[in-house]
């Protein structure tokens, strides 16, 4: 017998129709799909600016293209991107692998944009009023040549033609976290990488930044960084424009790692002193290793590698340990050298298994610059070395484990090449690390020249220094 069913009041038919709508709402992705915004020749937008930076979502891909002329544009990133989708803006090289160029000089700044600090970058990340100033997350910057952010040079933004700051960076990160800087070139500019203290988790790998800083002054460098968490490897950074006595590398950041990198020149090759993270378990441990350190034959500092201060206040310098192992440490000095300045008697380093060679005779290298201490483990010197050029305080130890000799065994020290050759006194020389400093910081890779690594072999006992024997 048929089922007789009511049929709905009209009222109920409407009220199910809303819930029905509302359901099939909820059904629908609430974000839209990642897009790629192509940019450069027979792309679909011509110039950078043709970019909607400031609506771009998690997993978009900006992809510029190489063109024989520069981009003279400059822009500002306040997007968030995820973990598994981050935000990548990347260079796409022309078949002879030259790299889109980002040019400041006379540079144009997308209307929708409007952000403080343009005198400061050519790219900004962080820090805007159009669009809203949220803090970035999980951007990658890659394959890009960003140039020429410095006086005397002039761009147009949201004041008209404007000047570059004396110290204007190529890459200028106000605040943002979980940022990475990837494959870049970044010249020409009064800094050529900058971070404010609003900045956590950044890594810079395989760059190359070099030729920056401003003439006759101290305070602009190749880098100059202030996080919560950096890493640099892989990394070259050549030496700083004519004239510009600045640091190659100088940092104020807690939990700073360098490793696998090739640092030549600047006052100080490392340049690493007190910044705004002071309560961060991380602050009083730095961890510098695998790298190549070369002092060229100048009249500039004789220091390659300062730890601590340098502030009005010493109760805010790092006032810990600088771990410093199987580094390649190079002067060309015809003066004296100077391995380490440390700050205060609070300070210390630890080295571990590095190669401190001077071309000079022995005597002209000294371990310490003034006071603090020096805990010398197994390293190879030159005989003859001193405590300190000037006598000051300061203390090391360890002096009996140094192995000592004439010459480490390069493969080819005119040529720049630090490799040892087989049977050379550092081949195989190495002391293993302790557990601790191991589980968290193995030897694991060294430094192609240049930006490249390869896997360090791992099968016998290490050699001194950041290099195996060219031949194994």
């Amino acid at each position: 017998m048929p089922i007789a069913v009511k049929p709905l009041p009209m009222n109920d038919i409407q009220q199910l129709l809303r819930a029905v709508g509302a359901a099939a709402i909820l059904l629908v992705p609430t974000t839209a799909p990642a897009a790629d915004y192509r940019v450069g020749p027979a792309q679909p937008l011509s110039e950078v600016e043709e970019v909607p930076w400031e609506s771009l979502r998690p997993g978009d891909r900006v992809l510029i293209h190489a063109r024989p002329e520069p981009y003279r544009s400059k822009w500002v990133l306040t997007r968030r991107g995820t973990a598994d989708a981050p935000i990548t803006i990347t260079g796409i090289p022309d078949a002879t692998g030259r790299l889109p160029v980002i040019d400041g000089r006379n540079a144009v700044t997308r209307r929708e944009l409007n952000f403080w600090g343009e005198e400061r970058g050519v790219i900004k990340i962080g820090g805007a009023n159009r669009p809203a100033d949220l803090m970035p997350a999980h951007i990658v910057i890659e394959n890009l040549d960003v140039r020429s952010g410095r006086q005397p040079y002039f761009f147009t933004g949201r004041s008209g033609k404007t000047a570059y700051l004396k110290n204007a960076a190529s890459i200028f990160i106000e605040k943002g976290e979980h940022i990475t800087l990837r494959g870049c070139e970044l010249h020409d500019s009064g800094n050529g990488l900058f971070s404010s203290p609003n900045t956590k988790s950044i890594v810079v790998e395989h760059c190359s930044i070099f030729d920056n800083g401003v003439e006759g002054s101290i305070l602009e460098h190749n880098n100059y960084t202030n996080s919560q968490g950096i890493t640099f490897q892989f990394n070259h950074f050549g030496p700083l424009r004519e004239g510009c006595p600045g640091n190659n590398l100088k940092d104020r950041s807690s939990g700073m790692i360098v490793r696998y990198n090739w640092i030549e020149g600047g006052n100080r090759c490392l340049d690493l002193v007190d910044g705004a993270h002071q309560a961060s378990e991380a602050y009083g441990n730095t961890y510098v290793y695998g790298n190549v350190l070369m002092k060229p034959d100048d009249h500039g500092n004789n220091q390659v590698v300062h730890y601590g201060g340098d502030s009005d206040d010493s109760g805010r310098y790092r006032k810990g340990t600088l771990h410093f192992f199987h580094n390649t440490v190079v002067s060309y000095r015809t003066g004296t050298t100077v391995l380490f300045r440390l700050s205060t008697a609070d300070e210390s380093v630890e080295c571990r298994n590095n190669v401190f060679y001077v071309s000079a005779p022995g005597r002209h290298l000294a371990i310490l610059a003034e006071g603090g201490r020096a805990d010398l483990f197994r390293n190879w010197i030159k005989p003859g070395w001193r405590v300190s050029h000037g006598g000051q305080g300061g203390q090391v130890r360890g002096i009996e484990r140094l192995i000592e000799g004439d010459a480490p065994g390069f493969a080819d020290d005119e040529d720049r090449d630090y490799r040892p050759v087989a049977g050379a006194p550092v081949a195989g020389a190495a002391e293993p690390l302790p557990p601790g400093l191991n589980a968290a910081h193995s030897v694991a890779f060294e430094y192609i020249p240049h930006r490249r690594q390869t896997p360090r072999p791992q099968d016998k006992s290490l050699s001194l220094g950041a290099f195996e024997p060219a031949l194994r």
